[in-house]
């Protein structure tokens, strides 16, 4: 329950009914099975992290442990804008719902909600019981209202809304088209990547007693979000269906669930609004103790008192409450961290295999940066050398529906680039390492087994892991 609410945000009422407008059954199965199907990648990968960093409890403990100092540096500055991006967003959810819903300004809602919120975030009660346990306690009681919300939400829409047959094939939304097939490539890499560095997936994953538990509930988190998804994409074709979307005058597909709203009674319009500040306060609630574990573990290494950390995230809330209101999409805000996490995470993720001891930090980073300038060089070729058309590109500007594919090959770009240079810099390491032990008549050892692997390979238990980076920096 803990990871379906972490997993969920008050923005899924925009981006996946708008999807569906777009790309029809299509992209809305895509979309809704890309986002629950890669928490099982929690099942496969939170036991191999454990079992070679068991006094970790975020990611970037485990990128310490394995690739040394200046990459884990590197991983949670990436954690943290993530983290930063997805805050962004759910405070611009709450804000564009309450005024789609009731025409107030979002402005002071956001700001009350994000009052009442960190009020019970400080006090020293929440501290003494402690934060993580306090946020997967209000978790399950949250998730169980955003449940029992959803079914009640959708038997009302079921019962109050009527199709018009005749709708369904002028639609068009039956059919499959170019971007429903790019999506069958881009969203698995946008929310699978994008993952590994939202942190509160990781203090799930490392607060399950047993790698059984831990399966138990990606399992668990995974069918429910099928499930809430579902009923949340197809408000975009029920809104196209029932001739609510795309409404008079025309309106972006993104109001398409606020659109059916409006035909529904006034206590229907309560619950969602209710669903959506429960889904928020928790989602936010999340994101908040993640950014404080990432801070005071990585930057501090929790030397820190905890009083300190918490104040400096409640103070990283006002710049993001500032970028939330002129946020101008939140599908681009998830797509930014999408293409960023992208470009990171495939050479990360070459760390778990013992085989690859001989890949370091060096590799990482220069992978990862690669990635990102592959993205630009990429967008010149595909723009005919329009720099300023590459640039946007690396943002998104363009967001993801349109109709070339300057999207997917931006995608593609990423991950393919980072491999790329990432492996450019082994053989740079490598070969420069080669002529210095040939130049000093010494044994080449860059791509021997080092000590702590051995040592790992033979004492599985935590009591035999070294905490030296196995990494071999250049």
């Amino acid at each position: 329950m803990e990871l379906t609410i972490a997993a969920l945000g008050s923005g899924i009422l925009f981006a996946y009914p708008q999807l569906t407008t777009i790309a029809g059954v299509q992209g809305f199965v895509t979309y809704t099975l890309s986002t629950a199907l890669p928490l099982l990648i929690f099942g496969f990968v939170g036991p191999m992290v454990r079992r070679k960093c068991p006094e970790g409890f975020v990611l970037t403990e485990w990128t310490r442990h394995r690739y040394g100092v200046a990459a884990a540096l590197y991983v949670s500055f990436v954690s943290v804008i993530t983290l930063f991006l997805f805050m962004v967003s759910e405070l611009s959810a709450v804000g564009q719902v309450v005024s789609a819903l009731t025409g107030l300004d979002g402005l002071p809602v956001i700001i009350v909600h994000r009052v009442l919120a960190t009020s019970t975030y400080i006090p020293s009660f929440y501290l003494a019981v402690g934060g993580f346990k306090i946020s997967f306690l209000t978790d399950v009681i949250q998730g169980c209202m955003v449940l029992g919300l959803t079914f009640i939400a959708a038997i009302i829409i079921g019962v109050e809304t009527h199709i018009d047959p005749s709708l369904i094939d002028s639609s068009g939304l039956l059919n499959s088209s170019l971007l429903g097939w790019q999506l069958l490539y881009i969203l698995p890499v946008c929310i699978l990547t994008n993952d590994f560095f939202l942190s509160s997936f990781w203090l799930r994953t490392f607060a399950s007693k047993t790698d059984r538990e831990l399966w138990i509930g990606v399992s668990t988190a995974a069918v429910l979000l099928i499930c809430i998804l579902t009923l949340v994409s197809s408000t975009g074709l029920i809104a196209a269906w029932s001739g609510a979307w795309p409404g008079n005058p025309p309106q972006d597909g993104s109001m398409a669930f606020f659109l059916l709203l409006q035909q529904m009674p006034s206590w229907v319009v309560g619950i969602v609004l209710v669903m959506v500040l429960t889904l928020s306060t928790s989602a936010f609630d999340s994101l908040q103790s993640a950014m404080v574990s990432t801070i005071s573990n990585d930057l501090f290494r929790n030397r820190l008192n905890m009083w300190f950390v918490r104040l400096s995230v409640v103070l990283i809330i006002i710049p993001i409450i500032a970028i939330a209101i002129r946020a101008p999409s939140i599908l681009q805000i998830y797509l930014i961290s999408n293409l960023l996490s992208a470009c990171t995470v495939p050479c990360l993720v070459i760390g778990l295999s013992d085989r690859c001891h001989w890949w370091g930090d060096f590799e990482l980073i220069t992978g990862s940066l690669g990635g990102v300038l592959t993205v630009f060089i990429f967008g010149c070729i595909f723009y005919e050398g329009d720099s300023l058309r590459a640039g946007r590109l690396l943002l998104v500007w363009d967001g993801l529906y349109g109709d070339d594919w300057s999207a997917f090959g931006a995608f593609v770009a990423a991950p393919v680039g980072s491999l790329l240079w990432g492996f450019g810099a082994l053989g740079l390491r490598t070969s420069v390492k080669y002529m210095l032990a040939k130049n000093q008549v010494r044994h080449f050892d860059t791509l021997d087994h080092s000590p702590e692997d051995i040592v790992d390979d033979e004492n599985t238990g935590p009591e035999h892991h070294t905490s030296q980076p196995v990494g071999k920096p250049l």
